[in-house]
C-alpha cells in the first residue's frame, strides 16, 4: 500500500475495481477480518491527550476516528444483512460529522474497539459463507445509489485501511 501526501486520504481515494475477482473478494475479506487487530495496534499505548489529537488540522481526533469506525461498520454490517434477507432494501446515510460530535464520542476508545472486534468477526464469517449469487445482492443507498455486496465489501476494506492509516500516519509524524 503506497501512501499519499494528502492527510485526508493517506492511501488515496477509493477507486472501485471495474471487475471484482475472487482474489479481490478474498483480499477484502482478509482486510475486514484483520482490521480490528490493526486498529488496536494503531492506538496501543496512546494516552488521553494523544487519543484526543486530530489526525490533521480540522480533522477528527484519533478517538473520534475509532468511534466513527464502530458507527460506520455496524451500519455496513446491518446493510449487508438486509441485502441478504430483503430484495434490494433502501438504506439511509447518516451525518458522520454530527455523530462524531455526540457526547459518547468522548467515551473510551476501548468501547468501540470491542464493538469493532465483534462486528468484524461476524462480518468476516458471513462474507466467507456467501455464494456467487449472494455477492450480487445489494441495497439502494439514498445518497449513493445502488451497491452490490461485492462492491460494498471492496469499499469497506478500503475504509478500514483508510482510517487505520490516519492514525498510523499521525503516529509516524508525531514520533509516537
Amino acid at each position: 500500500m503506497s501512501l499519499t501526501p494528502d492527510l485526508r486520504y493517506p492511501i488515496g481515494k477509493f477507486t472501485p475495481p471495474t471487475t471484482i475477482t475472487r482474489e479481490d473478494r478474498c483480499a477484502a475479506i482478509l482486510t475486514i477480518e484483520q482490521m480490528p487487530a490493526r486498529l488496536r495496534d494503531a492506538v496501543r499505548d496512546l494516552d488521553a491527550a494523544q487519543l484526543d489529537t486530530p489526525y490533521r488540522e480540522g480533522g477528527w481526533t484519533v478517538r473520534q476516528v475509532v468511534h466513527h469506525l464502530a458507527d460506520s461498520h455496524m451500519t455496513a454490517f446491518q446493510r449487508l444483512r438486509r441485502a441478504l434477507t430483503e430484495d434490494w432494501p433502501v438504506v439511509h446515510g447518516y451525518d458522520e460529522k454530527a455523530f462524531a460530535d455526540l457526547p459518547d464520542s468522548s467515551a473510551p476508545a476501548d468501547w468501540s474497539l470491542n464493538v469493532i472486534e465483534g462486528v468484524h468477526a461476524r462480518w468476516g464469517m458471513l462474507l466467507q459463507a456467501l455464494t456467487d449469487e449472494q455477492w450480487q445482492r445489494g441495497f439502494k443507498h439514498l445518497e449513493r445509489g445502488p451497491s452490490t455486496i461485492d462492491a460494498a465489501t471492496q469499499l469497506y476494506a478500503w475504509h478500514s485501511l483508510h482510517h487505520v492509516a490516519h492514525i498510523t500516519e499521525l503516529r509516524a509524524r508525531k514520533g509516537w
